[in-house]
């Protein structure tokens, strides 16, 4: 079980004794209330960080210096969770008692790390301008990546439309005309008023004591004026139906999305049940959308579904051929429709739960995946380690599953259609 500790007012640091593995692992996220006004430079800041420091002004010397602690890694780390973006950095490394007599890899880590995030190579008080302008072309890049995987334009696309009203609409690296317009002046700002402003929270996976941990890291904080604002609580989707779209685009298979909407978030109790309908419905080969309308009707190439939890969404994604655009919505609503009526078999019941206890024994698989489970589920209100939550997936019913069901409401259809269909 992890130990918060409150190291400064905002600034809490959890920690997951783990004796298991060679490596453990520091998260620093700086959590702020997702709005398009900051999202780019939120997702830019750590990439800029990452390109020198003070000390180590390049990526040569940062590579050095890293080389020196056993091979140990940093990278930046931008996450969305519900209403929540994270900026920050991710670090790996190896376990203290695995390293040559004398040597120590934690403390000279923290230290490193404190550096990267607060003593940044300026240039005229700012953060470097070749620095920004490099890595604003790198994420300009990766956001127009995206469009070459049509399942996932489409996804975000029927996101979009979808949370038109809300900040889950908002992409989680930002629009690429908000990068372009990123400047190091008004990045050099925006880092200096979340540096102050926002809550932190820090993460250790490893095998060190929690309070030597905590001694480790207070101090990187404590210089820091700070006056942190408390965030916004997480909140569910409310927003009127998004109706259907159509986007036509050159593409040989059509992609169709759509989205429901229900009031089981990852905060109410039924939200495992909810969890457990999204395996039954589309979640995965032995779902109803799989064995149903792809392998018994052969009505698309791939389908599946998947649940976001921290705001109350189930979509569904779906590979076709244009003109059976109709014939597969309707088979999806009858799927879901199935679900409802309890029509649920045993084998889709027990298979559900196979898959679900599999991917949350999976977290205990690295240092990386027990951060990513406890990181987004802290600032998503879950409140349950995986081996409770795979106690509550094995206590879940039919029943309850079809009644999970009965809170979906179909809100909004975006469909990816080609130029010639």
């Amino acid at each position: 079980m992890d130990q918060a500790i409150q190291l400064l007012p905002g600034v809490t640091l959890r920690c997951f004794p783990d004796h298991r593995f060679k490596h453990g692992c520091l998260s620093v996220q700086l959590v702020r209330p997702m709005c398009r006004a900051e999202a780019a430079m939120n997702a830019l800041l750590p990439a800029v960080l990452l390109r020198g420091s003070r000390k180590h002004p390049d990526l040569r010397a940062i590579t050095l210096g890293l080389d020196d602690l056993y091979g140990a890694s940093v990278s930046a780390l931008v996450r969305r969770v519900g209403d929540y973006q994270t900026t920050g950095l991710y670090c790996s490394f190896m376990e203290d008692r695995f390293a040559m007599a004398g040597d120590q890899i934690l403390a000279p880590m923290v230290d490193f790390v404190r550096e990267l995030l607060l003593e940044p190579d300026l240039e005229q008080g700012c953060l470097r301008a070749d620095y920004v302008d490099s890595e604003k072309k790198n994420l300009i890049a990766t956001i127009e990546s995206q469009l070459n995987d049509k399942r996932a334009y489409a996804m975000e696309q029927m996101i979009k439309r979808m949370c038109s009203a809300d900040s889950f609409g908002i992409p989680r690296l930002g629009e690429k005309e908000d990068v372009a317009a990123i400047t190091a002046h008004t990045l050099s700002a925006h880092y200096r008023r979340i540096l102050g402003e926002s809550p932190i929270n820090l993460c250790y996976v490893g095998s060190a004591p929690a309070d030597t941990v905590a001694a480790l890291l207070k101090p990187v904080f404590s210089d820091i004026d700070r006056n942190y604002v408390n965030l916004p609580t997480q909140t569910s989707l409310c927003s009127q139906p998004g109706g259907s779209h159509t986007e036509v685009m050159e593409v040989n298979q059509g992609k169709l999305c759509m989205g429901f909407v229900t009031p089981v978030t990852i905060r109410d109790s039924g939200f495992v049940a909810m969890q457990l309908l999204n395996a039954v419905f589309g979640g995965g080969m032995t779902s109803k959308l799989f064995m149903q309308v792809r392998e018994r009707h052969s009505l698309c190439y791939a389908i599946g579904s998947g649940y976001h939890g921290s705001k109350g969404i189930v979509t569904v994604s779906a590979g076709i051929d244009s003109a059976m655009f109709e014939t597969v919505r309707q088979q999806i609503l009858a799927q879901l429709e199935a679900c409802r009526n309890g029509d649920i078999t045993d084998e889709e019941l027990v298979a559900a739960k196979q898959s679900l206890r599999s991917s949350l024994q999976a977290t205990h698989d690295s240092p990386g995946a027990m951060e990513n489970y406890y990181a987004t589920g802290t600032l998503s209100g879950l409140g349950m380690t995986p081996d409770e939550y795979a106690d509550a997936v094995e206590q879940t019913t039919a029943e309850q599953v079809a009644q999970a069901a009965g809170q979906l409401q179909l809100h909004t259809v975006y469909f990816l259609k080609g130029v010639a269909e």
